[in-house]
């Protein structure tokens, strides 16, 4: 592809503001939470200069991922100052290099992980937008991509982005048109996902939201601030191992294979629930039993389930449309260690339900926003100022995937997409694919607040809670 062809404005650069919810990401991401990574492991080399235009592409099709965050200090506010021409510049690690990083990032408690999870640790915690004078006035790229060489047959491929341009859904969109791209194909369909986009940075969730959706009396909004606020003191957490070190985010995957998935995916529509439910009552049940309470011991836990809004918003928006469009609906629970998981997760699908029902994932989203930055601005608010705001978060529906012949012509042998949570935001976050038809949940925690041991033990609980009970529902026995 020319030079030419790959600078297609010639136009100042171009700013939008910030919306609500970007500006509470914009918040968050200099302390360690919105860092998003998709990592990718292939067994056949990459041409460097075909991926960099490939992905200079994508900041032309999509120019919020040409953006710059800028800080403007006279009016106290963000924008997205988009370039006039995509500048994105692939950072390379050869082989020597990317075995230096990997000494670096060992210590005894990551023998058993692979190479490839520690680069995805590795870029979780660069923070390109982190700064230790003044995290908000320099203006900062969004988007940045590096090739590491892990082995002589094997290369990671990582994009990092600014959470507030990319949510899961445009994680997805990217990953699949770049993987397009770089096969050279078509999607099924006749879509090119490398070149439809858009010409100009779209506005932010806040200005979509269809009119009288997002409507709530003034009142009822303090009602429900003093709620939010009395409530997240009475919140319990999974065990605080070391509240007080500097943190980093880390990830546990878990596993399942394709029949025990499928046994698990029949129980919730048998039960006409999601599978968010299931998780997140899994999650509830194993925090629970980990802190072996008296007998019937009462504790309120708080989840927060993430929804993508892009089909309902006015105009709607495809899952191609690049940016954040997604909101949280926090609900609590009350566990006393006596639930079965079916029942616990009918009880967390109805009231997230229940919720988006009453649209509060439009009304409440200002609170949630707000409430965010104020737990940012004071961590003690939260309890051991942890700056932990929920037990677990998940999304509404998991992402579908499955290998394809491109896949093999890529060579690509795993992927994961997760970002960071190790300032403000859940103990577990939980980012779920069904891929092949198999369970693949990336599980990101903040260490060492929590350490890998205890979110190992506590993932495996979580998957035996959900296999046993789909088993001995199966089997004609009691729920567990």
């Amino acid at each position: 592809m020319s030079e030419a062809s790959l600078n297609p404005q010639t136009d100042e650069p171009k700013a939008r503001p910030l919306g609500g919810t970007e500006y509470s990401w914009s918040r968050a991401v200099p302390g360690g939470t919105g860092i998003t990574v998709l990592s990718i492991l292939l067994t056949k080399p990459l041409d460097i200069l075909h991926l960099q235009n490939a992905l200079r592409n994508f900041q032309i099709s999509h120019p919020i991922l040409n953006s710059k965050l800028h800080f403007n200090p006279t009016t106290n506010s963000f924008s997205f100052l988009t370039q006039p021409t995509p500048n994105l510049q692939i950072q390379s690690f050869d082989l020597p290099s990317t075995d230096q990083i990997l000494r670096d990032l060992l210590n005894p408690n990551s023998d058993s992980v692979t190479p490839f999870h520690l680069i995805l640790e590795h870029e979780l915690n660069q923070n390109s937008w982190q700064n230790p004078d003044h995290p908000s006035y320099a203006d900062t790229d969004v988007f940045f991509a590096s090739l590491y060489a892990v082995s002589d047959t094997q290369w990671a491929l990582i994009l990092r982005l600014h959470t507030s341009v990319c949510d899961r859904t445009a994680a997805v969109a990217l990953l699949r048109g770049l993987l397009v791209k770089l096969a050279g194909r078509r999607e099924e369909g006749g879509t090119d996902w490398g070149l439809k986009g858009t010409e100009k940075v779209s506005l932010g969730i806040e200005n979509l939201i269809p009119h009288g959706k997002a409507s709530k009396p003034l009142w009822a909004r303090g009602v429900d601030m003093l709620g939010y606020s009395l409530n997240s003191f009475r919140l319990a957490n999974l065990e605080f191992l070391d509240p007080n070190s500097p943190r980093h985010s880390q990830v546990v995957r878990l596993l399942m294979n394709e029949e025990d998935t499928q046994k698990l995916l029949d129980g919730c529509k048998l039960r006409e629930i999601k599978l968010s439910s299931a998780l997140a009552a899994a999650g509830l049940i194993a925090v629970y039993c980990s802190k072996k309470l008296d007998d019937h011991h009462w504790e309120k836990y708080a989840v927060v389930t993430l929804t993508d809004c892009r089909s309902i918003l006015d105009p709607p928006l495809s899952g191609q449309h690049l940016g954040f469009y997604h909101s949280a609906i926090l609900n609590t629970h009350d566990v006393n260690g006596r639930e079965t998981l079916w029942e616990l997760a009918k009880r967390c699908y109805m009231s997230f339900a229940n919720a988006k029902n009453s649209n509060k994932h439009f009304t409440d989203m200002a609170d949630v926003n707000f409430l965010m930055c104020k737990a940012i601005e004071n961590p003690g608010l939260t309890r051991s100022s942890s700056l932990r705001t929920a037990l677990i978060s998940v999304f509404e529906d998991p992402v579908m995937d499955k290998s394809s012949e491109m896949y093999q012509q890529l060579g690509l042998e795993d992927y994961v997409g997760c970002s960071s949570v190790h300032g403000v935001g859940p103990s577990i976050a939980m980012f779920d694919t069904i891929r092949d038809g198999q369970l693949d949940c990336a599980c990101v925690y903040p260490s060492p607040l929590h350490s890998r041991e205890q979110m190992q033990e506590l993932i495996d609980h979580m998957k035996k809670i959900l296999i046993d009970a789909c088993n001995q529902v199966e089997n004609g026995g009691n729920e567990i």
